[in-house]
C-alpha cells in the first residue's frame, strides 16, 4: 500500500523527474572508471567533471573545492575530522551546537576519545544557537573547527551561519556549515570553509554526498592516502549518480522560490490548524527563521511512536523527532536541547509537489487519531 501523502522529505526527497533520466542516460555512458584513459573512460570523466562544476556553482564553490562521498553523513564525518587533524597544530578543540546532526556529534565524540576537547552550545527555545555564547567559545584559545547547521533537521528552525561565519573569520577558526536541509532549497549562507550536503535530500539518488573544503582551508584526511579525488575522498565514484545529483540540484535550485513559497504556506497552515484542532499540542521551532518544508509538533499524553503508525495505516508518511529506540529509550536530543515536549512527537516535512488537498487531509485525520490514541491510554 502506498502512502496518501508523502511527509518525510527532511528524511528523503523523492527522485526528481530530471535526475530519473539522467541516471538512465549516465547507466550508459558513465560507468567507465574516469581516472584511466580509454575513450569510455574519459566519457565518464567529462560527465563527471561537469557534474561536479554544477554543483559547485550551486553551492557557491570552485570545483577543485568540491568532493563526492558515499553519504551526507560521510561527508561529515570527514569534514569534521579531517578538518581537525589539518589542524592539529592550531589546537584540539571543537565547538558545536547542541542541535547538530548526529554525525556531527558522533565525530565529536571520536575526537574526544582521541584527546581533543569539544564545547557544545546551547539553543533557544526555538531551536537556534546563542549567538554570542558561539562566539565565545570559538574565541577560545586553541580552537580547531567550529560547526553549525543551516537549518535543524527535526524542526526547521534555520541558524545564524553568516553571524557565525564571521565570528569564526574573526579568530581564524575555520567554519563547517551542514547544509543537508536546504542545499537547493535556499541560498547558501556566505563565510563557510567547509560545507557537507546530501544529494537524497534535494531530490537526487541516495548514496551521494558533497564534502567542500575551501581553498586555503587547512585539510588532512584521517583515510589512508589515495592517489583519486585528490587525496580526500579515496574509491570509485559512481559517476551516474553523482550525474543524476547534479541534474536534480540544477532542477530544483531553478523552481525554489516557486516551490519554496508554495510549501512554505503549506507548512503555515499546518501550524495555525493544528494548534486550533488538538487539544495540548506543542508546535516547535521558529514560525518564521525556518527551512520552508518542515514543521514539527508535539502532543501531550501521545506515544509518538502508536501516532505515526496510526497516521502510517492512514496513508500518511511522516516521522518522529522524538522516536524512542527499544535499547536505549532516550528521546531526540534536539529537542531535550530546547527544552520542549519530546513525547508525541511528529516532524512532517513537504516534498517537491505537495498538493494542498493531502495537507488538508493530514489535518482532517489527525485530532481523531490523537484521540483515539489517548482514550486507548485512559487519559480523557
Amino acid at each position: 500500500m502506498y502512502p496518501v501523502a508523502y511527509f518525510d522529505a527532511a528524511s528523503s526527497e523523492p527522485l526528481h523527474p530530471q535526475a530519473r533520466e539522467a541516471l538512465l542516460a549516465a547507466i550508459d555512458a558513465g560507468w567507465a572508471d574516469p581516472a584511466r584513459l580509454y575513450g569510455a573512460a574519459r566519457r565518464a570523466h567529462l560527465l563527471l567533471e561537469q557534474a561536479r562544476t554544477d554543483v559547485a556553482e550551486a553551492l557557491g564553490a570552485r570545483p577543485d573545492e568540491v568532493s563526492f562521498t558515499a553519504s551526507g553523513t560521510q561527508a561529515v564525518h570527514l569534514g569534521v575530522l579531517g578538518t581537525l587533524h589539518g589542524r592539529r597544530r592550531a589546537g584540539r578543540h571543537l565547538v558545536t551546537s547542541a542541535v547538530e546532526h548526529s554525525s556531527v556529534l558522533h565525530a565529536g565524540q571520536v575526537h574526544e576519545r582521541e584527546g581533543g576537547t569539544v564545547e557544545t552550545v546551547g539553543v533557544d527555545l526555538s531551536g537556534r544557537v546563542d549567538l554570542a555564547r558561539f562566539a565565545e567559545a570559538v574565541a577560545a584559545p586553541g580552537t580547531a573547527l567550529a560547526c553549525l547547521q543551516t537549518a535543524n533537521h527535526e524542526v526547521g528552525t534555520t541558524q545564524p551561519v553568516a553571524e557565525a561565519a564571521g565570528a569564526c573569520r574573526a579568530h581564524g577558526v575555520p567554519l563547517l556549515v551542514d547544509a543537508a536541509q536546504t542545499a537547493g532549497r535556499m541560498p547558501i549562507p556566505p563565510g563557510w570553509s567547509v560545507l557537507a550536503a546530501s544529494a537524497h535530500k534535494w531530490g537526487g539518488p541516495a548514496g551521494v554526498g558533497v564534502l567542500a573544503v575551501r581553498k586555503g582551508t587547512r585539510f588532512r584526511s584521517f583515510l589512508p592516502e589515495d592517489e583519486r579525488e585528490r587525496r580526500r575522498v579515496p574509491g570509485f565514484e559512481n559517476v551516474p549518480a553523482v550525474v543524476a545529483a547534479a541534474a536534480a540540484l540544477r532542477a530544483v535550485r531553478a523552481e525554489a522560490e516557486r516551490e519554496q513559497a508554495r510549501l512554505s504556506a503549506l507548512v503555515d497552515r499546518i501550524r495555525t490548524r493544528v494548534k486550533e484542532t488538538v487539544p495540548d499540542v506543542e508546535v516547535i521551532g521558529d514560525p518564521v527563521g525556518r527551512a520552508p518544508h518542515i514543521v514539527t509538533f508535539s502532543c501531550l499524553y501521545v506515544d509518538g511512536e502508536a501516532l505515526l503508525t496510526e497516521l502510517d495505516k492512514a496513508g500518511f508518511a511522516v516521522s518522529s523527532g522524538s522516536s524512542c529506540t527499544a535499547s536505549t529509550l532516550r528521546p531526540s536530543h534536539v529537542l531535550e536541547a530546547m527544552g520542549v515536549l519530546t513525547h508525541g512527537n511528529v516532524r512532517v516535512s513537504l516534498p517537491r509537489g505537495t498538493r494542498a488537498d493531502e495537507v488538508d487531509a493530514f489535518l482532517a485525520a489527525l485530532p481523531d487519531l490523537v484521540r483515539r490514541i489517548r482514550q486507548d491510554a485512559g487519559v480523557a
